[in-house]
């Protein structure tokens, strides 16, 4: 079974880095290198792992949130409906240990790349507010994709320049809001603009926001990348949110795809998010999760 990544969202060696620049727990540190402030040195790269809500077996918010928390997540991805629904998923996180690590946006139908003014309006009005939304939880930072292959007929150029136009001004909502943008590169059945992580990296690094960042994700990874170490280092300090999935998209460990190389990138540019399954589950949730959960663990000790 392979699933599209707009199926997701619809149903559900280049610098040392550390803790979230922003983040009050953070130390003093200088950003990695210059112009390149996505994250700070504090320590060695940790895997901390998430999921997205669609997977998770329960009747409702509460018992599944129970279940991850029982299992040994660190934290919880949520869906882009946060907003006007903050204290629903803050109450809830709150009786447990988990926190929140990304908000899964999408492309809003490629509103903020649109080459109509007043989509292009709305779509920065729309992502503003989720960026608020997802500060309030303390959430990493949304997830963002330009646009999928059916939402823009504009070209990668026209694209690329929308972006730098207007992201600055977004990243440094983000900045203020406590979180980031975070750029997600997708595979090319799924999008032709933005399919490597230094295509996403170039982009941050152009709009010149500590509040523009970037993600890796496996399945797009597979498709995409020659190379999970590179492509990782090639985001350096950027990296702030990591999707993980087999060379199906089923749960990691479910068939041949191997995350050592890709866990070993992370490793080197100091890694300190999260990782996070979008994907589905072949077999029983309940027996194939934990499982997939200890898969990571020893292919992390392993990189």
């Amino acid at each position: 079974m392979n699933v599209s990544r707009r199926g997701f969202l619809a149903g559900g060696a280049a610098c040392a880095a550390g803790a979230a620049w922003f983040c009050p727990s953070a130390g003093a540190d200088e950003p990695a290198d210059a112009g390149d402030q996505g994250q700070t040195a504090s320590g060695p790269a940790q895997l901390k792992l998430s999921s997205q809500l669609g997977i998770i077996p329960g009747k409702d918010l509460a018992e599944k949130l129970a279940n991850m928390e029982r299992w040994g997540f660190d934290a919880v991805e949520l869906d882009g409906d946060i907003v006007g629904h903050e204290k629903k998923y803050e109450d809830a996180i709150k009786e447990t240990n988990l926190k929140c690590s990304a908000i899964c946006w999408g492309s809003h139908k490629g509103a903020l790349v649109s080459d109509i003014a007043e989509e292009r309006k709305a779509g920065v009005e729309a992502l503003k507010k989720v960026l608020t939304s997802a500060g309030a939880l303390g959430s990493t930072g949304v997830i963002y994709v330009p646009a999928f292959n059916s939402d823009t007929k504009r070209t990668n150029q026209e694209i690329r320049k929308t972006l730098l136009d207007i992201m600055p001004a977004i990243g440094d909502h983000a900045v203020k809001a406590g979180t980031r943008v975070i750029l997600e590169p997708l595979n090319r059945k799924e999008a032709f603009f933005l399919r490597q992580v230094a295509d996403a990296a170039s982009i941050a690094r152009d709009c010149e926001s500590p509040g523009i960042c970037v993600m890796g994700d496996f399945f797009h990874m597979t498709i995409e990348e020659t190379s999970d170490l590179g492509a990782f280092i090639s985001g350096g300090s950027r990296v702030h949110h990591v999707h993980l999935a087999s060379r199906t998209r089923h749960l990691p460990g479910q068939d041949e795809r191997q995350f050592i190389e890709g866990f070993r990138g992370l490793k080197q540019i100091g890694y300190q998010d999260y990782c996070s399954f979008e994907c589905s589950v072949n077999g029983n949730p309940k027996v194939e999760i934990p499982k997939s959960m200890a898969f990571l663990r020893q292919q992390w000790a392993k990189a």
